[in-house]
């Protein structure tokens, strides 16, 4: 009798575990990529947006026009690469360039975000389709929030994101554009400026373990008035060109300085390290 018992209560706390929580579905997952946006990055990149509709404006470029590049070419880099190239009428070959130039950055990031993306039953075709959203605020937010998310919820959790802050962007392009026709003209200067100013303060907190690519950013900013009186088509491929290889050349003599007192130091500290004495 006491074994019958004692193996009854054993027996109701084997079938008492709790129940596994069902899997989310994709489109639930897509949801909480949508909800997501709402984010100081996403706040960052809608303030730059909004120069670019004053900027596009600025330089002649219709409301559809804008809109369309902000929805098909996404990447902010490239945009201001086209508008500037329509506004100073560069020819088409060289404006391709330009944009294919400024594109290239993208790759990499694009190469190494698609392996936490994927799943094994995710499609090609969708592997694409979200590779047409990665720039620099996406592929941030996808290399901080995917890895700890399941495999099959990874894709329409990131294109939840995207789509949500692209088609916010290209809304926030519009408006912009239509504001800037109806402001001062002070503040249509400004907002003018918002994007230019926003590139120039990204790039240089990106580059704060880099002091060559500061030193390319500062020089090729010296060199820009140069430049635009020279070839006013080309300005932004000679300053690039210019600032970055001097930059690059620059920190190479400045590497080589420094490599003899490194030896020294750790020549020195050599003895101590084996336990010798230093005579």
């Amino acid at each position: 009798m006491r074994g019958r018992l004692s193996s009854r209560p054993r027996a109701l706390v084997m079938t008492a575990s709790p129940a596994t929580p069902p899997e989310r579905s994709a489109a639930r997952w897509f949801a909480a990529g949508m909800a997501d946006f709402v984010s100081l990055p996403a706040f960052i990149l809608m303030a730059a947006f909004t120069g670019f509709g004053g900027l596009a404006h600025a330089s002649g470029v219709t409301l559809a026009q804008a809109v369309a590049m902000s929805g098909l070419i996404w990447a902010l880099p490239s945009m201001v690469v086209l508008v500037g190239a329509i506004k100073a009428g560069t020819p088409i070959l060289a404006t391709a360039i330009a944009v294919s130039l400024s594109a290239v950055r993208l790759m990499p990031m694009a190469m190494s975000l698609m392996p936490i993306v994927r799943d094994e039953k995710t499609p090609k075709w969708l592997l694409y389709w979200i590779s047409h959203f990665i720039a620099v605020t996406a592929w941030v937010f996808g290399m901080t929030k995917l890895p700890g998310l399941p495999r099959p919820a990874r894709a329409p959790y990131f294109l939840g994101f995207c789509m949500t802050l692209t088609g916010v962007n290209m809304g926030v392009t519009a408006v912009s554009w239509l504001a800037a026709a109806s402001l001062p003209p002070v503040a249509a200067a400004a907002l003018v400026l918002l994007t230019p100013l926003y590139f120039i303060l990204s790039l240089w907190r990106a580059a704060e373990r880099a002091p060559t690519d500061r030193m390319a950013l500062v020089i090729g900013m010296a060199v820009t008035p140069v430049a635009h009186h020279l070839s006013p088509e080309f300005t932004l491929l000679i300053t690039g060109l210019v600032g970055g290889t001097i930059a690059f050349f620059l920190g190479r003599a400045l590497e080589r300085r420094r490599a003899p007192s490194r030896e020294a130091t750790a020549a020195s500290d050599l003895p101590a390290d084996l336990g010798g004495d230093e005579r």
